[in-house]
This record gives structure tokens, sequence and C-alpha cells, in this order.
């Protein structure tokens, strides 16, 4: 199977299937990969979902998220020096003891209202919990490019926790909307993503690009 790929400045973005793209040298892995629990995307289930103007033209119409309907492993990423995943909830049986970073979605009147008030992820090394809040998903409802897509501030935090140091590779092998990618950028990582989806990954590079010429504006 042949694989596209584009560089965009230090983000060296792949569409393909991570598995087979292996091996691919990184100092640290930070990603969202699919939790395996056949998650339904179709946001029309919900009060609301029907309605075109409060949830945004194509945010009712997700595509299922690639094996998702598969239990996920991780053991092929547990070797490189620094790694955080989400969704370690779901696969925990599988992970060696480790840190636990809790990412608050939301404020406290809102907590038990409505789907899951956090979201865990298993960071390699030590055996704390650490906790941070971004409730800056809540404001993207109609602009989000994926279902599950994480906040850039998230990402970034998840790599100073990981001591991931300046300079260093990342590497996503489920990157989605390339949140860690644009992470990488603001904070002067470099970036490899891997994304099987062709529409994600499309969104993922203009994104990048977006972000980059943003950087170059200001710069």
């Amino acid at each position: 199977m042949g694989f596209e790929e584009v560089t965009i400045g230090e983000c060296r973005l792949i569409l393909g299937d991570c598995r087979e793209v292996l091996p691919i040298e990184a100092d640290a892995v930070i990603s969202d990969p699919p939790y395996g629990m056949n998650w339904n995307t179709d946001s029309t289930r919900f009060t609301g979902g029907n309605n075109g103007k409060q949830r945004g033209p194509g945010v009712n119409d997700y595509a299922k998220i690639h094996h998702d309907d598969e239990s996920f492993d991780p053991s092929l990423w547990l070797e490189y020096p620094a790694v955080v995943l989400f969704g370690s909830n779901h696969f925990a049986a599988r992970l060696p003891v480790g840190t636990t970073l809790v990412w608050i979605k939301r404020l406290e009147p809102a907590f038990g209202s409505f789907l899951s008030d956090a979201e865990l992820a298993w960071m390699k090394g030590g055996y704390g919990v650490y906790c941070r809040r971004d409730t800056s998903m809540n404001g993207e409802t109609t602009t989000r490019q994926h279902p599950t897509q994480k906040p850039i501030g998230i990402m970034a935090w998840c790599m100073e926790r990981a001591k991931v140091p300046e300079g260093a590779t990342v590497l996503d092998p489920y990157m989605g909307s390339a949140s860690t990618g644009i992470a990488c950028i603001r904070t002067g990582r470099k970036f490899v993503g891997v994304e099987k989806d062709p529409a994600h990954f499309e969104g993922a590079v203009k994104r990048i690009e977006r972000e980059l010429a943003q950087a170059r504006l200001f710069a």
C-alpha cells in the first residue's frame, strides 16, 4: 500500500494506517487513539441535534471512527521514551502502571448533566494523578473538525507533563484534526502525524498550513 506524505515546515503528515507506516523515529507519542468503544458519532440523536443553526453544517454527520469497533492495543507505542494516550480507561488492562492525566471538560455546575465530565489519559512513568480544566471545546460545537477533537492547550499540557523538551519530535499516530501538531508548532517541537481517514487528513493539512501561515504573519 502506498502512502501520501506532506511536509509543512517541521511537520510531517502521513496519510495511511499507522501500523503499516512503522517504524517512525520520535522522542514521544502524544495521541488520542480509537478507544474500542464503537462510539456513535451521529449527534442528531441528542436534543437539538437537528438544529442546523445551533449545531452547524456537517457537525451531525461525522463518519465512524476508524477501528473504534476493535479492541485497542497500545503495545506498539509503549517503548517510546515518553507516551501519553487518551482513553486509557477503555484499555487499562493492557497498560502498565503509570501517571493519570485528567482533562476536566466542564465547570462544576454542569457536572453530571450530559455525557462525561472529564477524559482520562495514561502517561508513561510515575503513578500520580494530575488534572487540568479546559472548557474551550464547548465553544467549538459548530467548528470542530473531528468528533473527538482535543483542545490544543490540553495536548500542549500533556507534552509538558511528559517532559518532552523543546525541539523534540512528537508522533501522533492517530492524528485526527492535528491538535497535537498545532500544539507542537506553538511550543517549538517537531511533529509527525499519521491519519488513515482521507477527509480528516485533508482537514489536518489545511489546519497546519493555516497555523504556520499565521505564525509567519505575526513573526
